[in-house]
């Protein structure tokens, strides 16, 4: 037999974990495998890249997925939990699990709207989108899962390299002049946060105050208006605050409507900068799109 689609392993991961205890990955590997009789060979079995086997990409994704509706939790990095919400959707005894069947819940919705969502009747083959349009929502369902485990390590590294990862990727965009000098502008809090001011560019014609730290709830208009009067003691025009989580709607109507430029940087958007950066992550493949060069046969039209 082949490797099964991910989400043809849904569901049988999912009544893996019904005994509400935590599982390994690798324990899960075996545990699916043997659930849906894949033979030694197909588990072998690697993807174009050569990187990684089929079999654990497509379960990382099953889970992954399961995850984001909150049907599975990761209660430590590599183990995975039913949630109540998994438990119950069991009770109800579902003959599959898919995309389709998550996107009746608001979370995996959300995550997948709009520029995400899947067809909700349809196989991804036999959708009216082109292979273009398909490769292209592969790749940012790509970058959405690679954000979503990097802002988890950064929540749970600690405070010295947090303070590593907020410098570099502040260098990487062109702020702060060199690593050292960020560096030694940047400095911890205490709280699990850090502050500081550093150039706004290499020539230091302007300051930024910085402030970043690792909330779990959304941080609310109360705490902006305070990082706003910070920069009055710090002689700083522009700020930047950052946070693991997330700001509330009144925290970011807040800073449109003050004279002072702050940017505020939510967990997502975080993850997202380091992505695009490359910051705590590596390239493990690459695809050039091509088309005919029509200046090329331009004489023999």
């Amino acid at each position: 037999m082949s490797v099964p689609d991910y989400q043809s392993l849904m569901l049988p991961l999912l009544k893996i974990a019904s005994d509400q205890k935590e599982h390994s990955i690798g324990k899960v590997f075996d545990t699916v495998a043997l659930k849906v009789g894949l033979t030694e060979d197909n588990r072998k079995e690697l993807l174009p890249s050569g990187k990684e086997s089929r079999f654990e990409n497509r379960v990382r994704w099953a889970a992954f997925y399961l995850r984001k509706a909150g049907l599975l939790q990761r209660p430590a990095r590599g183990r995975y939990q039913i949630t109540e919400l998994g438990l119950q959707v069991l009770k109800d005894n579902p003959s599959n699990i898919d995309v389709n069947f998550l996107m009746q819940f608001p979370e995996f919705a959300e995550f997948k709207s709009p520029s995400q969502e899947v067809a909700k009747k349809e196989d991804i083959e036999k959708s009216a989108r082109t292979p273009e349009e398909i490769l292209e929502a592969s790749y940012q369902d790509l970058r959405l899962a690679l954000a979503d485990e990097l802002i988890e390590r950064v929540k749970s590294c600690s405070p010295r390299f947090f303070e590593r990862v907020v410098v570099n990727l502040l260098v990487a965009m062109g702020y702060g002049g060199s690593i050292q000098d960020a560096g030694q502008a940047i400095g911890k809090t205490g709280d699990g946060g850090i502050d500081g001011i550093i150039k706004e560019d290499k020539l230091g014609l302007d300051v930024v105050y910085v402030q970043a730290k690792r909330w779990e709830g959304a941080v609310g208009r109360p705490d902006v208006q305070k990082f706003a009067g910070s920069l009055e003691g710090q002689r700083a025009r522009k700020g930047v605050l950052i946070t693991t989580s997330q700001f509330s709607p009144k925290a970011k109507d807040y800073v449109g409507r003050i004279e002072k430029k702050i940017v505020l940087i939510d967990g997502e958007k975080l993850a997202q900068l380091m992505i695009d950066h490359g910051i705590g992550v590596t390239e493990v493949a690459s695809f050039t799109m091509k088309k005919i060069d029509l200046d090329y046969f331009g004489d023999e039209e």
